[in-house]
């Protein structure tokens, strides 16, 4: 794919579902009882191979243009899978699924694509473990493959030495089946789509600062689920709007969830033009239209309790910062390193090879602002949000960057390249 810098970028974008709450829709769908209304569900392949697995252990989902639905059996309902269960490259599908596959009256074994077989599961086997969860790495890695012997729950309280949505959420959704209560408390707060969505279904959850904790055997009731468009796919755009000369770009329908939304608290920091319009909020997430315009941007600091909420969206925060005038430092984000690829090395690879200023840390980048950068060619790594990053970059840039394995964002968001198009003719 090549990219050529760009003299303006106007009109509006829909933002494809939030591939967090797409996830978490099908999942308490089918642990539901009735039928699950899903509207703009992310046909990405990272939502469609959690589809896929339900559908293996016995659940009726029904995929039409504009509206899924899932036809739910309570949460007793799911059946043995005749196959291994395949993620691809899913690491909330397969996080996640240990939570609900740990309790189960039937043995399961999970494995996903040669960069799931590389992501650390000790982070959920852990905490499983500790509530007497049957879980193996079959490879002695703690990695996947997992074979997972479903046994008998116990509640526990869980002092999560990380701040991950991930590991919160696989907790909560086995203490779903525990004998008691069960609680998770993290250093900071991590995003907290399974808490709204696990209310939403009828759990009964109390939540406190940072511990959140969850009744075991609710009765989940089916529910009509409006997914909001994804923050995280909107950053591409919200930055495109920012950093190329004449621009001005209406994004619909966005996820503005507080303990998602810190990207957009950075941009407010830099000195970015957006603004809110018709805010709303639906199966008790928030959104709001934004409307974004040119703007000259500063450095500042990323850092702290802040980076959970934008731990997706640093890489397009990276290339914002190297187009802002002075220095941007992040820290605290030694999670980049385990994500589809070492976000932390391949930033500053493909920042570097453009003309920027950057230093790579062991928990995140300095990136000293204001060069002017020149396309090149862009490794991947075959990584999603590396990809659509560094497609922006290459509108600000001088020249064309050429953006390889460029299909990788039909993980996230299949239209990306199309949407950039229709708002730059």
């Amino acid at each position: 794919m090549n990219i050529q810098k760009s003299n303006g970028l106007h009109g509006e974008v829909n933002i494809p579902g939030d591939k967090s709450i797409s996830h978490r829709s099908i999942m308490l769908g089918a642990l539901a009882k009735g039928a699950t209304k899903i509207t703009n569900f992310l046909q990405g392949a990272d939502c469609l191979a959690t589809m896929d697995c339900f559908r293996r252990m016995g659940i009726e989902i029904e995929n039409t243009p504009g509206e899924v639905l899932v036809r739910g059996k309570g949460l007793h309902g799911l059946t043995a899978p005749q196959d291994i269960l395949n993620v691809g490259n899913s690491g909330t599908t397969i996080r996640l699924l240990c939570g609900l596959l740990a309790p189960q009256a039937f043995s399961s074994t999970l494995t996903g694509d040669a960069s799931i077989q590389k992501r650390p599961m000790k982070r959920v086997m852990d905490p499983l473990t500790q509530m007497n969860a049957n879980i193996q790495s079959q490879k002695g890695d703690n990695c996947a493959p997992l074979l997972i012997h479903g046994t008998f729950l116990k509640g526990i309280h869980y002092q999560s030495p990380v701040a991950s949505a991930q590991v919160k959420s696989c907790v909560l959704f086995a203490g779903m089946y525990a004998d008691g209560p069960t609680t998770v408390t993290e250093p900071v707060l991590s995003r907290n789509h399974s808490e709204l969505m696990l209310t939403h279904f009828g759990a009964k959850l109390s939540c406190q600062e940072t511990s959140v904790t969850i009744e075991p055997e609710p009765a989940l009731m089916a529910q009509e689920v409006l997914v909001p468009g994804d923050i995280s796919s909107a950053a591409y755009f919200i930055a495109a709007g920012l950093l190329v000369p004449h621009s001005q770009i209406l994004i619909k329908n966005v996820g503005v969830n507080p303990t998602r939304s810190g990207m957009l608290k950075v941009c407010h920091a830099m000195g970015a033009d957006i603004q809110y319009l018709n805010e709303q909020k639906d199966s008790g997430e928030p959104t709001a239209d934004l409307l974004v315009s040119s703007s000259s941007l500063k450095g500042t600091v990323i850092e702290g309790e802040i980076i959970p909420t934008l731990i997706d969206e640093l890489p397009m925060l990276a290339v914002m910062a190297a187009f802002a005038e002075g220095e941007t430092i992040i820290r605290n984000a030694e999670e980049l390193k385990v994500k589809e690829s070492d976000r932390i090395a391949v930033m500053t690879e493909n920042l570097s090879a453009m003309g920027a200023d950057v230093t790579a840390t062991s928990d995140g980048m300095i990136i000293r602002g204001g060069a002017a950068l020149t396309g090149t060619r862009i490794h991947t790594y075959k990584d999603h949000r590396i990809a659509m990053s560094f497609a922006i970059a290459g509108l600000a840039a001088d020249g064309v960057t050429v953006i390889e394995d460029a299909d990788c964002v039909n993980i996230s968001y299949p239209g990306f390249y199309e949407d950039l198009q229709r708002l730059s003719l």
